[in-house]
């Protein structure tokens, strides 16, 4: 039951068909991030290749990232009945096999242009989204996807995992396997936290959802409710916080100064997500998921306009202040989550309200897709997003409220074809540890 006392949205056949269809149109949108020659690309407001790719770069080259996300999202679209889904994912397995894998050195590349790579970094970030997709493409039955995950797996073993700090602990690496710079992030962790999710949903590994709860205990658990549940993102070697760090650059796509409203939002999803897939859904669990969204929204929401700020400062004041795209999407994601695991009207409220700001300001409805970024009085703009780059976030935002309440987007796709829908708003159940337990799985 809503604030309002009617029925919730995600019960609601309506509601559910009209999630069904805007799913539908960013699946049929995005396809073409495949091009004629077989590249991935992003996409113009138009659904146009980019000449030079989001964000623009010197000569046109190919994306880990988009590859990735695009694996992970037709692999869900293949699971859900999609035709057209599976050619696209075959693609993409092949790509990353073939164009971004060092098979000299090991690893995935960052970009590849024409002739090569081109931008041969290796990040902690980019091997994340490679064990996504290969996860997806395990679980939508693509056979050359296995030895995809347990490749990359085994690179993030070796070179970005620290089984004494529980987290990535290598941010970058040159082709060569020499550390770039001295830096410790959360945004790669954080990533790394829901690949191995899918991971552990797709191969039956319980280690890898335990790992994915170290992450969760490190950095929500002691970091975020040490910093009054504002994640700091940012750390030296010893993984010390650097609050400080990039206050010259409030507009980084991914390394901001300051706290990121949207990671807090996901995070929170990330942290029940843990639960569910360890099977201990706890009430610390349950209190953190629910602090990181509070705190988030309390911080971000703009009150007077709508949406949510990029960034805020320590003391929970807005620093970057442009409407991004990918907040809103966890918004979504994770309010359908809370209101189900927790049976708590306010996060209908919620999300109604994120729904109505995306309907209102973010999608294309003549076009198609969600135009990534405005300002603060809602008006579109460019830099650093360009275009309509991505079709990740959205997608799940219109696929998870759908969906079982699970440990991954792969999970829960698996888990509606498996079995009748869960409904909303679930009894929650005690598990072996003495915590709630989200029933169904």
């Amino acid at each position: 039951m809503s604030a309002d006392g009617h029925g919730s949205w995600l019960d609601l056949p309506e509601h559910r068909a009209w999630l069904t269809g805007q799913a539908l149109g960013l699946l049929e949108f995005f396809r073409a991030t495949v091009a004629r020659d077989g590249t991935f690309v992003e996409l113009d407001d138009d659904g146009g290749a980019m000449p030079t790719g989001c964000p623009p770069a010197t000569s046109p080259r190919q994306n880990l990232l988009t590859v990735t996300r695009a694996v992970h999202c037709y692999a869900a679209g293949e699971l859900r009945g999609i035709p057209g889904c599976s050619a696209i994912v075959e693609r993409g397995l092949a790509t990353l096999w073939d164009q971004h894998r060092d098979p000299e050195s090991g690893g995935y590349i960052a970009a590849v242009g024409r002739g090569g790579p081109d931008l041969s970094t290796k990040m902690a970030y980019g091997h994340a989204h490679v064990l996504l997709a290969a996860a997806a493409g395990v679980a939508a039955g693509h056979a050359r996807a296995r030895t995809l995950l347990d490749d990359v797996l085994a690179v993030i073993d070796e070179r970005f995992w620290s089984q004494t700090d529980g987290a990535a602990s290598v941010e970058d690496y040159d082709r060569d396997w020499n550390e770039l710079a001295p830096y410790r992030g959360v945004n790669s962790n954080m990533h790394l936290c829901e690949s191995l999710l899918a991971a552990a949903e797709a191969t039956g590994r319980p280690d890898l959802a335990e790992r994915a709860g170290r992450l969760v205990a490190r950095f929500i658990d002691v970091n975020a409710r040490d910093h009054g549940w504002l994640l700091p993102e940012h750390y030296d070697l010893e993984w010390r916080p650097m609050l400080a760090y990039n206050r010259d650059r409030v507009d980084d796509p991914f390394r901001p100064y300051g706290a990121t409203i949207g990671h807090s939002l996901e995070w929170s999803r990330l942290v029940l997500a843990t639960g569910i897939a360890t099977a201990a859904l706890s009430d610390r669990l349950i209190e953190m998921a629910e602090a990181m969204f509070a705190r988030g929204v309390g911080a971000g929401w703009d009150e007077q306009r709508g949406g949510l700020v990029y960034t805020v400062d320590w003391d929970g004041r807005p620093v970057n202040t442009d409407h991004y795209w990918w907040p809103i999407a966890e918004g979504i994601a994770t309010s359908s989550y809370l209101a189900r695991v927790t049976g708590k009207p306010d996060y209908e409220t919620w999300y109604r309200r994120f729904w109505e700001f995306a309907a209102t300001n973010l999608i294309d409805h003549a076009r198609g897709g969600w135009y990534p970024m405005l300002n603060e009085h809602n008006v579109r703009k460019s830099h650093p997003w360009y275009g309509k780059p991505d079709i990740y976030h959205s997608l799940q935002a219109c696929l998870l409220p759908l969906l079982p309440v699970a440990s991954s987007l792969i999970g829960a796709a698996r888990a509606q074809s498996q079995g009748p829908r869960q409904p909303p708003n679930p009894e929650v159940s005690r598990s072996a540890s003495g915590g709630p337990q989200v029933p169904g799985r």
